[in-house]
């Protein structure tokens, strides 16, 4: 991987002593291999000693704010976080500060976080920041989701393996109707429907997303819609969802399954692209939701599984995570080399937020916490047997 240009850090005669740093926190560093302003590329360099006390009270979320206000730096973000996550720190500073883990808990167990009356929030906070930042950091198909990195040389050829794979495993024919859940800025519907002769109806919560997707797929036999998954009502030949299922929420998979059951027509397949979680939890990372993906939470394969049963035949489950790190890092050298562009109009803690979102999630897959998951899935009515593609 290549290694990013880095913010100048503060000299090391200003910068606080290893001692300064509580017990605690050192020693969870420490556990990690982390050396709190030590000399290695993935170690934090403190600047200000207020950091500490926003990590005992806020956690992770405390951490990711202290970076967007420039109180610590590290020349590796990637490697820090694939540290961190391996040795599970913020479990343990979680530990040390019960009270706040309780609360986050709480909030998950007893309110439907994704529920129809919130399922815009993540488009107007997320994906609809502005079109231009997607465009400068995403490959030609805007694909925003895992890239297929097998005898792949760049991003976009990565996308387009991703792409076709897919469309391969949903054994999509001419005349088809494609169902796509989550739709993105139509860089599959256009993909499926000028390379396999399928009509295609993606829906998004996202509005610059349907204008943008409108656009791309304009005389292609592609309809756009912005809706909620919960509004479907008609039949499809084959339903496609990527990188989509992690807005769901546990509350709701029941209904999403069902809602994808009676769309799906009896012979069909639907495929759900998936990031996973390599344990099931109760909470999701406190940074990523307020700054980053509101009201998301990553599925566990225990969690996906027991909601299938009785509801749909697994045919196959394929697991890429790796691939997504080097997604991610991709995606970190195009978003970085823009910026000069995009700095007038976004400003420095935007970047260093996208920054922390982009390192982080890249040290969370390398760390194999993080999971990418492709289930080929059917009704017990479909005839025929399922071979699987790869």
């Amino acid at each position: 991987m290549q290694k990013e240009e880095m913010l100048p850090l503060q000299s090391e005669s200003h910068a606080p002593e290893q001692t300064d740093a509580p017990a605690v926190i050192r020693d969870i560093a420490l556990e990690a291999g982390v050396v709190i302003n030590g000399s290695a590329p993935w170690d934090v360099h403190v600047l200000d000693n207020d950091l500490y006390q926003r990590l005992l009270t806020k956690g992770s979320l405390g951490f990711g704010e202290a970076y967007m206000d420039g109180m610590w730096e590290c020349e590796r973000l990637d490697l820090l976080f694939q540290r961190l996550l391996s040795s599970k720190a913020e479990e343990k500073i979680d530990y040390a500060s019960k009270l706040r883990l309780m609360g986050e808990i709480l909030r998950h167990s007893l309110f439907n976080l994704q529920s129809s009356r919130r399922a815009f929030q993540v488009g107007e906070q997320h994906y609809d920041i502005g079109n231009d930042v997607f465009e400068a950091m995403l490959d030609p198909s805007m694909s925003y989701s895992c890239a297929y990195w097998h005898k792949a040389a760049d991003l976009a050829e990565a996308q387009r393996n991703k792409l076709d794979l897919i469309c391969r495993k949903l054994e999509l024919k001419p005349g088809e109707r494609l169902l796509e859940i989550g739709c993105g800025w139509g860089g599959l519907a256009r993909f499926a429907a000028e390379r396999y002769g399928v009509d295609v109806v993606g829906i998004t919560v996202s509005k610059e997303q349907q204008k943008l997707a409108q656009q791309r797929c304009a005389g292609l036999p592609v309809a756009i819609e912005l809706m909620d998954y919960r509004d479907l009502n008609d039949k499809f030949d084959k339903v496609v969802s990527v990188d989509m299922f992690e807005h769901v929420g546990p509350k709701n998979y029941e209904t999403y399954f069902d809602t994808v059951h009676r769309s799906l027509k009896d012979d069909g397949l639907f495929l759900l692209h998936t990031i996973g979680s390599s344990s099931t939890t109760p909470k999701t990372d406190a940074w990523i939701d307020k700054y980053i993906f509101p009201n998301g939470k990553l599925p566990s394969a225990k969690e996906i599984a027991t909601t299938l049963e009785n509801r749909f035949l697994i045919e196959d489950w394929h697991n890429f995570g790796q691939d997504y790190d080097l997604t991610l890092m991709a995606w970190w050298r195009n978003f970085n080399q823009a910026w000069p562009r995009l700095e007038a109009k976004y400003g420095q803690r935007f970047y260093r937020m996208w920054k922390y979102y982009l390192m982080s999630c890249a040290g969370f897959f390398r760390s194999r916490q993080g999971q990418l998951w492709q289930l080929v899935l059917s009704k017990q009515t479909r005839s025929g047997v399922y071979r699987s593609v790869r």
